[in-house]
């Protein structure tokens, strides 16, 4: 496809901080473009093995002092989110409680696989945390020990959880992980970082991600090529070099 025609389905203003960071280079861009939606699917996959490990394990935690239906249980008179400062966490709850009721399929399976990622991180804010017993470290039993230096609690794993929220919810919307934060400048840290935090929380909850993931994550490949279209030039410019030096021909400085 030609870059014009490119352009015009996705937009000049989207696809302008991709030319920016090739350049102007509009092959390149396109090829950013994509390697980028790559990227996305790739974290998202990986996201969303995460998120339902994490709602696994908390649903395990909850439902031998809850109850087999304690998520439903949770909204009604008396529940434990039923308190009016966890508004937003109940309205999320209910909303998708009634709807599956009035489809006459509600179960307890149905609703859990319903709920969005932050009703998750918000069972490790600190209401939330103690209206469930203050039992949910123990779906990370291999976290570290905590420190004077450094407190392995509820709220450490709220803010954890809240990059891997801002990140799926980046990915869900369309917004590209491929540069420097607010800058049109290629830049795959952000993502090898929040990557590297992902493998961390899969190990402190016992899960051997590498396995799980067998066949499924390739993103430090696609981080490579993001990479590689960065030092393009530079990548060029040394194989001129070497081949030129080989046959011992001198390059200008």
């Amino acid at each position: 496809m030609e870059y014009l025609e490119f352009e015009r389905i996705l937009s000049a203003k989207r696809m302008q901080r991709y030319k920016d960071a090739a350049n102007g280079d509009t092959r390149k861009a396109m090829a950013l473009y994509r390697y980028n939606l790559r990227l996305s699917q790739e974290m998202f996959t990986i996201v969303s093995c995460f998120e339902v490990a994490l709602r696994n394990a908390i649903d395990n935690l909850l439902v031998p002092s809850l109850g087999g239906n304690w998520l439903k249980d949770s909204v009604q008179d008396n529940g434990i989110f039923s308190n009016g400062r966890m508004n937003e966490t109940r309205k999320i709850i209910e909303k998708a409680y009634n709807r599956l009721n009035r489809q006459g399929i509600y179960s307890h399976s149905k609703l859990i696989a319903e709920m969005e990622f932050g009703v998750w991180k918000y069972m490790y804010s600190s209401l939330q945390y103690r209206a469930t017993g203050q039992c949910l470290l123990r779906a990370f039993p291999n976290k570290p020990r905590s420190s004077a230096a450094v407190q392995y609690n509820n709220a450490y794993i709220f803010n954890e959880l809240d990059k891997v929220n801002s990140l799926r919810n980046r990915i869900a919307h369309h917004e590209p992980i491929c540069f420097r934060l607010h800058a049109s400048e290629i830049d795959t840290s952000y993502i090898v970082n929040e990557y590297q935090k992902i493998q961390t929380l899969f190990s402190w909850m016992g899960i051997d991600s590498r396995s799980m993931l067998y066949g499924l994550d390739h993103v430090q490949s696609v981080c490579s090529k993001i990479n590689a279209l960065k030092q393009g030039a530079f990548i060029f410019f040394n194989k001129i070099t070497c081949s030129h030096q080989a046959v011992g021909v001198s390059i200008p400085k």
